[in-house]
């Protein structure tokens, strides 16, 4: 057998195509009353044809729905994770800015009094640095 058979009821099959085309319809619109209300007619769509008993015509209704969700992909979509990096980066991605250690050598000297053990080992590493840097052997 090259390929394991999918473990996936239909019903999950469906209801994962509803999950994303709900998410479709989040990233085409911004105002929340537009997205729900596309989100209602969607919802009709899929209960139309709840009655469907057929199991051929119930597998061309699924691949009908994920062809549509398909050609109606979002070119960039709303990111599934808060971190998530690439096209459709998380609404946290790079909100936490970790500042160049370069900025540290702006601050005042009573600013780097409050720390003198921490600012002395810096000095050490920059010395240490800069003789490696001079020697070639850094990289």
């Amino acid at each position: 057998m090259p390929f394991a058979p999918e473990l996936r009821s239909h019903a999950q099959k469906v209801c994962s195509l509803y999950k994303k085309a709900c998410r479709t319809i989040e990233s085409y619109y911004v105002a929340r009353y537009c997205v729900r209300y596309q989100q209602v007619i969607l919802r009709n769509e899929f209960e139309k044809n709840r009655i469907v008993c057929d199991p051929q015509e119930q597998r061309i209704l699924l691949w009908s729905g994920e062809h549509q969700l398909f050609q109606k992909k979002h070119p960039i979509p709303i990111a599934k994770f808060a971190r998530s990096l690439g096209i459709a980066a998380g609404v946290a991605h790079g909100r936490v800015v970790e500042p160049p250690d370069w900025v540290l050598d702006y601050w005042h000297p009573l600013e780097k009094a409050q720390y003198p053990e921490y600012f002395k080992k810096r000095e050490c590493r920059k010395c240490e640095y800069i003789r490696k840097w001079n020697s070639g052997t850094l990289y």
